[in-house]
C-alpha cells in the first residue's frame, strides 16, 4: 500500500509541474539577442559578430562548415553590400529555397537594425 502511495504522490508532483502543451510550436525568435556588457569594439570583436554569438545563430551556421544552413563564408561569396538589407529581411522573416528546402527560423523579435550589423559582419568574411 505504502508503495502505491508513494507512486502517487510522485505522478501527481510531475504532472503539476508540467508545461502545458497548447499542440502549437514555434521556432520564432521573440527576443533580440543579448549583446556582451563589454564593448564589442573594446574586444576587437565585430558587433555583428557580438550579436551573432548573442542569437540562436550559431546553431544552423558556422563560419567556414555548413551545418544545417549554409556557412557564413558561402553567404559572404554569394551575395553583397547590395543585398543587406534583403539578407536582413531573411534573417528577420525566415525563408526557405535560396539554400535547399529546410526553412531558416524567423526571428520576429529581432530589429532590423540588429540584423543588419549581423549582415555586415557576414559580409566581411568574402573571401
Amino acid at each position: 500500500m505504502n508503495k502505491f502511495l508513494i507512486v502517487g504522490v510522485f505522478l501527481s508532483v510531475i504532472s503539476c509541474s508540467k508545461k502545458v502543451d497548447t499542440g502549437k510550436e514555434s521556432n520564432v525568435m521573440l527576443e533580440e539577442p543579448a549583446v556582451a556588457t563589454v564593448d564589442s569594439a573594446a574586444a576587437g570583436k565585430h558587433e555583428g559578430l557580438a550579436l551573432i554569438e548573442g542569437a540562436d545563430c550559431l546553431t544552423c551556421h558556422k563560419v567556414d562548415a555548413k551545418v544545417v544552413g549554409p556557412s557564413y563564408q558561402e553567404v559572404a561569396d554569394k551575395y553583397t553590400e547590395a543585398d543587406i538589407d534583403m539578407l536582413a529581411g531573411k534573417i528577420i522573416d525566415g525563408g526557405k529555397g535560396n539554400w535547399g528546402e529546410i526553412p531558416m527560423t524567423p526571428h520576429a523579435g529581432m530589429s532590423k537594425e540588429t540584423a543588419k550589423k549581423m549582415v555586415e559582419y557576414i559580409l566581411t568574411l568574402k573571401k
